[in-house]
């Protein structure tokens, strides 16, 4: 097996399931072992539908196998990234680990993992969760991968408290690939050019005073190739409508 690979920066974590109340710290296990920082972790979510903006998404997605971060955060940026998971203590832990999206932010007790408690499970060999829930927090290994969304394009949610036409506001869900969407930029048709959307919070980006028409969208991806634009027409209708998710067409790898 490929041994994983400790973060850019090394950090010590604990990892807690959502809904324990043990709490404790461990350290990363990295090649080096050197220490370093320590960042929270409960499950708390600041906003309504969590600190990414994600709502019920963001406890389904990837068959529920999600998680809260900390540091990894990184002022919403870090709203929808992958990570293969695993824990140290070879009696319980399996292999593998498990692979988490990132669809939260929480801060607390020394952790920068906050795993949903399928999520936490699935960190135990066979029938030996309950033997690992036991611990409350275990000594991880943790690497950046790609995410992989089968059968899904990436795609905009219109948020509920959106106004046609005054008001527009999405989330961006089923971001493919290893990237951070850094930017989005919107196509003005009265100026002929692309103007910046803000990050109101997580993966929200709103802008006030939208343009008529179909919407084009140009997403800023920030990863170990360097930065990438990625242009989507017609990425929203004409006369969108709030709540309502809309399909892409495309993926991002």
């Amino acid at each position: 097996m490929t041994p994983l690979l400790a973060p850019e920066r090394p950090i010590m974590v604990a990892l807690i399931a959502m809904g324990l109340q043990a709490k404790a710290t461990a350290k990363l296990a990295s090649q080096e072992q050197r220490p370093a920082l320590t960042i929270g972790g409960v499950d708390n979510h600041l906003r309504p539908g969590g600190a990414c903006g994600y709502g019920k998404y963001g406890k389904t997605v990837n068959h529920g196998y999600v998680a809260g971060v900390g540091g990894l955060y990184r002022n919403g940026s870090g709203c929808g990234a992958c990570y293969q998971v695993r824990c140290t203590n070879k009696q319980y832990c399996s292999d593998n680990g498990v692979n988490i999206v990132a669809t939260d932010y929480g801060e607390g007790d020394r952790t920068d993992f906050i795993l949903s408690r399928k999520a936490y499970a699935k960190l135990a060999r066979p029938n030996l969760a309950s033997k690992l829930f036991a611990f409350g927090v275990v000594d991880v290994q943790y690497k950046r991968i790609s995410c992989r969304y089968s059968g899904n394009n990436l795609m905009y949610k219109v948020n509920e408290h959106s106004r046609y036409p005054h008001y527009l506001s999405i989330v961006i869900l089923y971001a493919g690939g290893q990237n951070d969407i850094t930017a989005v930029k919107l196509w003005r048709w009265d100026s002929k050019q692309w103007k910046p959307m803000r990050r109101a919070f997580g993966a929200v980006w709103d802008m006030e005073n939208p343009p008529k028409g179909s919407i084009n969208l140009k997403l800023q991806l920030r990863g170990s190739a360097g930065v990438t634009w990625v242009q989507n027409n017609n990425a929203i209708p004409d006369y969108w409508n709030a709540g309502v998710v809309y399909d892409s067409t495309i993926q991002l790898t």
